[in-house]
């Protein structure tokens, strides 16, 4: 596939990725039953978001390279820099016991901030959020320029993931004082990151398509640590059988939805 059409792939799947994300999170937001749908989200993006890890990510990436066990040690060493990064990012947020930033989405929708910050706590989860964007869209671009299959993939589980987030981060903006039409210009705004981050790793990576295996392999390490470290705990505030058979389904269909997608354009790679 020429390298327009990856260009166009790439530009197609962050915007759209941006656009459902963080419509479907405002519309969630505002719905009656919003926890309910955020905690069937979030079971459903750890299945999405492992797949496209253990399933693309990681084996494109090892299949990209002649040295696997570097690979591997990218990864590790990314979920430990993911893991000092959410810890700096706590530290910066989480002051006098009160820690609403970090808050998994599925909770922030059943505790409601009444004490008004006059937009600092809204204002920091912009920034943070429009950083998270950017690398995502870096992300998205190397595994588009490995994979055409790849890339819908990964765009898919980027996604998935992003709408609780993008749920959470609207109540915190709105619990911030920021007015609903604000609150969703403002997320629309960090959303454009993604595009930003995904055409300049393009055109990065197209001078240096040697980075491109390592950049899957942190891909994998980000998806891996988001799932098990930030989305997994939250899942453990509803340890009743019911609830427990539901998530391990959801979690089933994101692995099968990332599987389907696979065998699906598999013909492409």
């Amino acid at each position: 596939m020429d390298n327009m059409s990856v260009l166009t792939w790439i530009i197609l799947s962050s915007v759209l990725g941006a656009l459902l994300s963080i419509g479907l999170a405002a519309l969630l937001t505002l719905n009656a039953r919003s926890n309910t749908w955020i905690s069937i989200l979030v079971s459903y993006a750890i299945g999405a978001l492992l797949g496209a890890a253990f399933l693309n990510a990681l084996p494109e990436a090892l299949e990209l390279s002649a040295e696997p066990r570097q690979l591997t040690l990218i990864m590790l060493c990314g979920i430990l820099v993911f893991f000092i990064l959410e810890k700096l990012l706590i530290w910066r947020h989480c002051h006098l016991g009160e820690c609403e930033v970090h808050e998994p989405a599925a909770e922030i929708t059943t505790s409601v901030v009444v004490n008004h910050d006059h937009g600092r706590s809204g204002m920091m989860i912009v920034l943070g959020d429009t950083f998270h964007n950017f690398v995502d869209g870096i992300l998205i671009a190397a595994a588009f320029m490995a994979d055409i299959q790849l890339g819908i993939i990964t765009a898919i589980a980027i996604t998935a993931h992003e709408i609780p987030q993008e749920a959470g981060d609207f109540i915190i903006l709105l619990n911030s004082g920021f007015s609903r039409a604000r609150a969703l210009w403002f997320n629309l705004l960090s959303g454009v990151a993604t595009v930003l981050g995904g055409v300049l790793a393009y055109f990065m990576l197209n001078q240096l398509d040697h980075l491109i295996a390592p950049i899957l392999a942190l891909a994998a390490a980000s998806m891996t640590y988001v799932a098990m470290a930030d989305l997994i705990p939250s899942l453990h505030k509803r340890p009743e059988i019911g609830a427990t058979i539901q998530q391990v389904i959801l979690i089933v269909l994101g692995i099968g939805t990332v599987w389907l997608v696979g065998a699906y354009f598999g013909h492409n790679h």
